[in-house]
């Protein structure tokens, strides 16, 4: 369709549209606006509406009318014209004119209401919702969205016959909703919000429930049908990216995986090493006149063993990406179990979606692959990202999968569906890890879609975790050596509004040990999902980008700085691992600017955020409110809900909590909620922390005074004080949170200012310099009873106390009078040790959070631990022996001579004794000395119990000498001289990793 603009009317160049005439537009709008209307695209009639968009200065205009055209006018038509020309239109009472198929229906006033309810022009508030109700013929007409906007001919050249060049169309112009099995496309009228503006952004619900057979049988009859013969889009076949799922894929990518040159190499490699080693230990004799006859023989029997369990691992881990009828069942099967539990819908932000597809269309030109790297909430990611990807017509990527998933027939399942399934841990297994880049390398090189998560496993907490290299090296290998020109990295966020796993993750992270995934449990855990109601899921793309552009950057930035590491050597490994890791850190950054909040993060966040028992109806609802409002000033998204009130949105968030986790207290004066299961709401509590965990390590470091009570020159803190715990509490969590890359000068200034304009904190300067000096609370937020304040020490306390168990525990490690010091405990045993004193010191009130005890906040703990020196941990190269730590000589407590009690002074001591400084007090503790004798007594007695483990396996008949004795968790309780050198070498890195680390935090 093609849009003619005229003095007073706007009319298509054929009759098969929707016309206004300027009788329509309210009075004052007539002059010139005309001439300021314009033509957003040319589409065909049967497939975009059209827009009208004008001057500014029409109110009618500001928000741009939407209008559903279609060849044949539907019986049932929607139009929402914004809420400031409702008023104008009903208070002028202008005769609209409709004109249909060349035909002029005039209605005089008096008839208004009448053709208003006729035409069903559905006027709503100022963000409308607009719908359709299209005859669902009319959209299998279309061969689906992801090439029909581009390819189809204008309406008059259908009307003709001719066989003109497809009419070019903007991407931008349409949003896209899919209900279900049925595709609406809509006008966006986006515009792009001014820089800093938030939730302007148009947002789609891509999928929602399908026809059920018991309540319609003949749609659901007609569904299966379509997608049996493969009906238009589902066909699967015009496609952006790489052609997948062709009988052959699998057999042309294992042929090209075992063809590359990288895997030929290490074979020949790997049989030289072998025959080398034979020649040592004899079995080939040099001496012998036949030498190089048997050595080459060797050699090729060597060779093709090599290939033969290089093509087995090949055959289990590759893909098999064969029939588009099998993507087809498997996404209706698919999409009815999903969206009966979630039964809210997948969805996604149009201008994303389109602005992916056209990143898409400019790789597939260029040959390059797009590389999805999602955060990991759920098993529904796997699910969530195919569907997406099928139903938006991209290829589908190749999604790695550990191997745990690779069980009978959901792994057959996944494999077909594009699963790349990979060992855990590789060891030292070189062919297998060769073998995983070389088929890296295949993908790559030919422009197949790609997906691994960043965070390596499933997050158990709701945050980010680390970014895990692994898979992510490979890649960056690819490029660094040339073997690939360039790809595109696409961040994705998967927020959910419940996460189906959240009760097995509580479990695993109070020390249960992750049940092993097989075939029952997977059966039986799917069919009680299906009958939940866990809201809605929401996937947003970050803007893609350039690898090879990124680590242009990277080095033209690091090269200005004055070192002498030549940051242009692609071969130094300090380069790969600091581009490695900046990456990691980036990608992790570019997932949590596009997340969004949903209803459920801000009811947990709100509930475990606020003092006392429970919080009224009244005051959650202001509260949602207020968080909300901070999210979006902070630069964060949440979730869109058209026009629902912000209690009904509630409402249906307390309904996918369920009573399990939020309880309701009724027959009060109003109903009053609280917190059922904080540990397991803690999980969407920490999806919005992230949003303001600068805020909250000022928060804490500010507690270190105002928790010793008093007036408000007591609780007041020097910048140099309030500078020095926020470095400190920050490098604490930095493997547990990702910053601004400002540094903590430029970072801890703006947070302090932004604090200062919420009148949080007052803020004293020196009159010259105009520097900050001190900082205190401001009257304000004490009047408001410091609830503002206390929202961002309640955000972070929880994680400041695993911090402090954590510094508690290893105190245990100490060794006992008269020990030598050679016992090494396995890192697992001291972590299950640590997590019950945690547990042991909640129930007698030396914790304040039972979350404090979560395994995962403990692992990072001990991980920074080890990163700072405090402990020591070495890993063996056998795969089998479990790493083991120590408490570092220099860290250690010192121990009464005769009693052996330690003794409260050292470095750990003052080191804890920092940490608790920031700590909460409640009713059931006080800090007088922190670290009562209580607790050293009980970190103590524990200690002693792993020592006597790990010596009694040491000094048992099992043991087979010194360095050979295995504890009872199975590792070697002392050192073997190889795993020393290991633990030398590991301790030089670590120092000077240390070193970079740390200046690069200031």
């Amino acid at each position: 369709m093609v849009l003619v603009l005229g003095s007073g009317c706007i009319e298509p160049r054929n009759r098969n549209h929707l016309s206004l005439d300027s009788s329509f537009f309210p009075s004052g709008c007539d002059d010139g606006c005309s001439g300021k209307l314009k033509t957003l695209f040319h589409v065909p009639t049967t497939l975009i509406p059209w827009i009208i968009a004008g001057s500014s200065h029409c109110q009618l205009l500001q928000c741009p009318l939407r209008v559903y055209t279609t060849s044949s006018l539907p019986s049932r038509l929607q139009v929402v014209p914004p809420e400031s020309c409702r008023r104008q239109l009903l208070a002028s009472r202008r005769t609209p004119h409709l004109t249909t198929r060349g035909q002029t229906r005039t209605t005089g006033t008096q008839n208004w209401s009448s053709w208003w309810k006729e035409y069903h022009w559905d006027l709503g508030p100022d963000k409308p919702h607009w719908r359709d109700d299209w005859d669902s013929k009319l959209h299998e007409k279309q061969p689906g969205y992801p090439r029909a906007v581009d390819k189809e001919t204008t309406m008059a050249d259908e009307q003709d016959g001719r066989d003109n060049k497809p009419a070019q169309v903007e991407d931008s112009a349409p949003d896209l909703r899919i209900l279900g099995d049925r595709i609406t496309l809509q006008p966006s009228g986006f515009v792009a919000p001014a820089k800093g503006a938030v939730g302007d952004e148009k947002e789609e619900a891509l999928m929602k429930n399908m026809a059920r057979f018991r309540s319609e049988p003949l749609q659901f009859l007609r569904e299966v049908s379509l997608y049996v013969s493969g009906t238009g889009w589902r066909a699967y076949d015009d496609i952006i990216g790489q052609p997948v799922f062709y009988p052959g894929y699998t057999e042309h990518i294992k042929s090209q995986v075992m063809s590359a040159t990288l895997l030929q190499t290490k074979i020949a490699q790997l049989a030289e090493m072998r025959l080398s080693v034979e020649e040592k230990q004899g079995l080939l004799n040099k001496n012998d006149r036949n030498f190089e006859t048997k050595r080459n023989q060797r050699r090729s029997v060597l060779v093709q063993s090599l290939q033969e369990v290089a093509e087995q691992l090949t055959d289990n881990m590759v893909c098999k990406m064969e029939s588009k009828t099998f993507i087809r069942g498997a996404y209706y099967m698919v999409t009815q179990l999903l969206l009966r539990a979630y039964h809210q819908g997948i969805h996604v932000s149009s201008e994303e979606v389109l602005r992916l597809r056209n990143v898409a269309r400019e790789a597939e030109k260029k040959g390059q692959s797009i590389i999805f790297l999602p955060c990991h909430r759920s098993h529904v990611d796997y699910v969530a990202s195919q569907l997406l990807c099928y139903r938006l017509g991209l290829t589908m990527p190749v999604i790695v999968a550990g191997d745990n998933l690779n069980f009978p027939l959901v792994g057959t399942f996944l494999q077909h569906a594009g699963a790349m399934f990979i060992r855990r841990s590789f060891g030292d297994d070189q062919l297998y890890s060769t073998l995983v880049q070389a088929y890296i390398d295949v993908l790559l090189q030919g422009g197949y879609n790609f997906e691994c998560f960043i965070e390596g496993g499933r997050s158990r907490t709701g945050k980010l975790l680390p970014p895990k290299f692994g898979i992510l090296s490979f890649i960056l290998d690819s490029i660094l050596s040339g073997r690939v020109q360039d790809t595109v990295i696409c961040p994705v966020s998967y927020q959910y509004d419940k996460v189906v796993e959240t009760e097995g993750y509580v479990t695993e992270l109070l020390g249960v040990p992750k049940k092993k995934e097989n075939l029952a449990d997977f059966l039986s855990g799917g069919s009680s999902v299906l009958s939940l109601r866990l809201g809605r899921v929401d996937v947003r793309f970050h803007e893609p980008w350039s690898l090879k552009g990124f680590v242009d950057e990277q080095v033209a930035r690091l090269s200005k700085v004055p070192s002498s590491i030549n940051w242009k050597d692609m071969k130094n490994s300090v380069v790969r691992q600091k581009l490695l890791r900046t990456l990691g850190y980036k990608v992790l950054a570019d997932i949590n600017d596009v997340s969004v909040v949903m209803p459920t993060a801000l009811i947990g966040t709100v509930l475990l955020t606020l003092r006392g028992r429970g919080v009224g109806r009244a005051e959650l609802i202001r509260r949602v409110e207020w968080l909300t409002a901070r999210v979006r000033a902070k630069g964060g998204r949440v979730a869109h809900f058209g026009n629902t009130p912000v209690p009904d949105v509630i409402e249906r968030g307390l309904e996918v909590l369920g009573k399990d986790l939020v309880g309701v207290v009724e027959g009060l004066a109003e109903p009053t909620y609280y917190a059922v299961d904080r540990f397991q709401l803690s999980f969407y509590r920490n999806m919005t922390i992230h949003l303001f965990i600068s805020e909250a390590l000022v928060a804490a470091a500010l507690y270190t005074r105002v928790k010793r009570g008093g007036g408000p020159a007591i609780q007041d803190i020097s910048y140099q004080d309030l500078h020095d715990q926020v470095l400190f509490l920050s490098s604490l969590f930095r493997g547990e949170f990702i910053y601004s890359g400002e540094g903590l000068a430029v970072n801890l200034e703006k947070t302090l200012m932004g604090l200062e304009a919420d009148n949080v904190v007052f803020l004293e300067r020196d009159e010259l310099t105009g520097a900050i000096t001190k900082v205190g609370l401001s009257d304000a937020e004490r009047a408001a009873g410091r609830e503002n304040y206390d929202f961002y020490c309640f955000l972070i306390w929880p994680f400041i106390e695993a911090s402090w168990l954590a510094s508690v525990s290893i105190m245990g490690l100490t060794p006992p009078l008269g020990q030598k010091d050679d016992i090494w405990i396995q890192v697992s045993k001291a972590q299950e040790s640590a997590q019950l004193l945690g547990k042991t010191l909640y129930h007698q009130g030396d914790l304040s959070y039972f979350e404090a005890v979560n395994k995962e906040t403990l692992k990072n703990s001990y991980q920074r631990f080890e990163e700072e020196g405090i402990i020591q941990v070495v890993k063996s190269k056998d795969p089998k022996v479990p790493p083991r730590m120590r408490l570092a000589p220099e860290w250690r407590p010192a121990r009464d001579n005769i009693s052996g009690v330690l003794i409260a002074s050292g470095r750990l001591w003052d080191f804890t004794e920092k940490i608790a400084s920031s700590r909460r007090e409640g009713k059931n503790r006080r800090d007088g000395a922190t670290v009562s004798t209580r607790v050293v007594r009980l970190t103590d007695d524990l200690g002693q119990k792993l020592f006597e483990a790990a010596i009694e396996g040491t000094d048992s008949k099992k043991g087979k000498g010194k360095g050979k004795g295995k504890g009872k968790g199975g590792a070697p309780a002392r050192l073997s001289k190889e795993d020393e050198k290991i633990l030398t070498a590991d301790l030089k890195e670590s120092k000077r990793r240390r070193t970079l680390e740390n200046r690069a935090h200031l």
